[in-house]
């Protein structure tokens, strides 16, 4: 960016420039004239030294500059005065008009720069845009006396490792974002958080771990493009991006960040009509296998797609219904030859439980690899209706549903070796009263929440890692309530009681209590 005082030197150079023009080819009788014109020049030089815009010895360095460029133009004039076409009069009105013309201009920039302004930042911290939150509280998981041991859970590939015995952990969250305004057209985003660098849908810590510091993991970096000129309709997202899709955490954790590209459609003429169409489209590597001797798995990834409508009669009423189709790619597995392991990757990169499994290995192995049964390709329908009671008092009712059409027994059979029920199904409602956001003193929210997901309705990687301690095959009610303490400071706590549809019992209630800060 060009400097202040370059631009002042180029405003006056340029009236020395006119002065030495209109003095070369003036009459006799203008010269008092262009007397006023340069003392016009110098005073508003005087001026911004006075205000302490421009210090007094760059004041003068610039008028020298000037000066200096004037002499060179008069030079430059008489060498080319025969091809010179002369201006015999310049009227006054011209004359006032560029001198008020360039004092306009040198404020303008001075104001837009805040030359002189003791208090000013530079000019590039106003790109960025910071945010954060910390969370600090205690969650106790509570197992009923009647659930199965995990070795049970185990034999079958399932992720889990306690089932009878009660914990108690002290969490902390704490998550630290950035935004850059690259260009008019073109933001830039970091966001680093707490949590295990392994485990895509949680972002807690469990204190009580002096051994090691907390992992502070970038969770985002995306670049994300709209431009109000060309396809104003049109916003581009890529990188590690957050979730694209108008979703509930019935199939998408609200912790998880999304590798690839999103492509999201929402006219900015809509925002002031009644119904508002979106869509929103995107591709996903989920796992990025390598082909050689020993590994023969095939990359995975997603591509997804969604539609819908917003539908906003009046401020004290709004509804928003989508529907999105979540294509997976390869991720179920492929049984090895004998004596072979080149279709180990072929497992989940991570999994929570839940989802239908089968052994690898060939010969079977008790520990395994596991891979996933069956096909996921998942249908999903949202809608949420958001009422103003009385201000500032919402009642928010929202629903999901789930199938995936893309379970067929036949080839899971083939697959895994074992007969599966269809188990392709799940529902979430919730209903909540107060405050949508927690923002101040005061504000408060309670809902209640009942949820149903089979074994195979979703990819249990990538649903709610809380209820039932995460994934799928569970059902059960969700108590909640928040309470502001200040700007931006709030309590909540949840009530989560849960317990299997199918298979072996486990019946899991989970106790959480936090304190919430967000800047």
């Amino acid at each position: 960016m060009k400097s202040p005082l370059h631009h002042a030197m180029r405003q006056v150079s340029l009236a020395a420039l006119m002065a030495v023009g209109l003095a070369a080819t003036a009459h006799a009788d203008e010269r008092e004239d262009l007397e006023t014109l340069k003392q016009t020049t110098l005073n508003l030089i005087q001026a911004l030294v006075d205000q302490g815009v421009l210090p007094a010895a760059k004041a003068d360095a610039l008028v020298k500059q000037a000066e200096a460029k004037a002499r060179a133009a008069v030079a430059e004039a008489k060498k080319t005065e025969q091809s010179t076409v002369r201006v015999q009069f310049v009227p006054e009105s011209v004359r006032k008009q560029i001198a008020d013309e360039v004092r306009e201009e040198v404020v303008a920039q001075a104001k837009m720069e805040r030359w002189g302004d003791v208090n000013a930042v530079p000019e590039w911290v106003d790109r960025f845009r910071f945010e954060g939150d910390v969370r600090l509280g205690y969650q106790r998981d509570m197992f009923d006396e009647g659930n199965a041991p995990e070795i049970f859970h185990q034999v079958d590939g399932q992720n889990v490792s306690n089932t009878l015995e009660d914990r108690d952990r002290t969490r902390l969250r704490a998550r630290l974002g950035v935004s850059a305004r690259v260009t008019q057209d073109l933001t830039a985003s970091l966001r680093l958080t707490t949590g295990s660098s392994s485990d895509p849908v949680s972002t807690n810590q469990t204190l009580g771990n002096y051994g090691s510091k907390y992992n502070f993991a970038l969770d985002r970096a995306f670049l994300r493009a709209r431009s109000p000129d060309f396809l104003p309709w049109l916003t581009t997202t890529a990188g590690r991006i957050p979730n694209p899709f108008f979703s509930t955490d019935l199939v998408w954790d609200d912790d998880l960040a999304f590798d690839g590209i999103a492509l999201q459609f929402e006219d900015p003429a809509a925002a002031t009509r009644t119904w508002r169409p979106f869509g929103t489209v995107g591709w996903f590597p989920l796992q990025d296998n390598e082909k050689s001797a020993s590994n023969q798995a095939r990359n995975k990834s997603l591509l997804a797609a969604q539609v819908g409508v917003e539908w906003v009669p009046s401020n004290d009423l709004r509804a928003k219904l989508g529907l999105a189709m979540y294509d997976y790619r390869n991720v179920s597995g492929v049984r090895n030859a004998f004596n072979s392991n080149t279709q180990d990757a072929t497992q989940p990169a991570f999994r929570q439980k839940g989802n239908s499994l089968f052994n690898l290995s060939n010969p079977a192995n008790l520990s395994g690899p596991f891979g996933l049964a069956a096909d996921y390709r998942v249908l999903n329908l949202t809608g949420t209706v958001d009422y103003n009671l009385f201000n500032p008092v919402h009642l928010i009712l929202s629903a999901d549903y789930v199938r995936n059409i893309g379970f067929n027994p036949s080839r899971a059979q083939a697959r895994s070796g074992r007969l599966l029920r269809e188990e392709d199904t799940g529902y979430m409602v919730r209903a909540a009263v107060g405050m949508p956001n927690m923002l101040l003193k005061g504000d408060w929210q309670l809902s209640l929440a009942y949820r149903y997901l089979e074994a195979d309705a979703v990819l249990d990687a990538f649903t709610d890692s809380d209820f039932h301690l995460g994934g799928t095959n569970n059902k059960g009610f969700i108590v909640g309530a928040q309470y502001g303490l200040s700007r931006n400071t709030w309590l909540s706590a949840r009530w989560l009681s849960s317990r299997e549809i199918s298979g072996l019992p486990l019946s899991i209630n989970t106790l959480q209590l936090y304190f919430n800060a967000k800047f």
